[in-house]
């Protein structure tokens, strides 16, 4: 797939004013400070779609854009280390759960998971409840540029050997890196791959 057209439509608070669900939706979501609006940016080839931030939690809305004029790309906010009050970081959860369980067109979640660090429960469980509610979802692992190919390999293998204690299988998995463009053609394949068995 190539990205020819990456339009921002919108960033709300209140799911009920998300863009109609008429087109197939792919969301991000990640713990905070996981890389997620670089990897938005790097896989759509414009630096200033999503705005990127030192500080985690920059991300506090639900920010929808329109892909090629067919399908959307969803930038959630993040979770774990945000530096926000706790009130918001409830309110934080509420948007995003609500939004996961609402919306019909949800082809895919990417789940982002930093590549340097052993598995971490947020992540875990949060993905065990998106396979008990039956959500589609897939790994990113992120900043893979930041490991030797040993050490990211032993990672992986690290991540594996947890998730299966919970799962049959590994569910999908990307390695990427926003810095070198690691990952990108795989993740847009899989997102065109999908796109074509909802139309069928």
């Amino acid at each position: 797939m190539n990205i020819t057209a990456a339009e921002f439509v919108m960033s709300n608070s209140d799911v009920k004013k998300c863009p109609k669900p008429d087109k197939p939706e792919y969301a991000f979501i990640g713990r905070s400070n996981v890389g997620k609006s670089s990897l938005i940016n790097m896989i759509t080839n414009n630096k200033n779609l999503a705005k990127t931030s030192s500080k985690p939690g920059k991300t506090q809305l639900v920010n929808h854009f329109l892909i090629n004029k067919e399908w959307y790309l969803v930038d959630l906010p993040g979770y774990g280390f945000a530096k926000v009050a706790k009130n918001t970081k409830q309110r934080f959860s509420r948007l995003i759960f609500k939004y996961i369980e609402s919306r019909p067109n949800l082809v895919n979640l990417f789940v982002l998971v930093d590549s340097r660090h052993e598995p971490q429960s947020k992540d875990t469980e949060f993905m065990e409840w998106l396979g008990i509610n039956g959500i589609p979802f897939s790994i990113i692992f992120t900043k893979a540029d930041k490991l030797t190919k040993r050490k990211l390999a032993e990672n992986l293998e690290a991540y594996k050997k947890v998730m299966l204690e919970s799962w049959e299988e590994m569910p999908p998995y990307f390695i990427s890196s926003s810095s070198n463009g690691l990952g990108k053609d795989e993740i847009l394949n899989y997102i065109e791959e999908t796109i074509k068995t909802t139309r069928e």
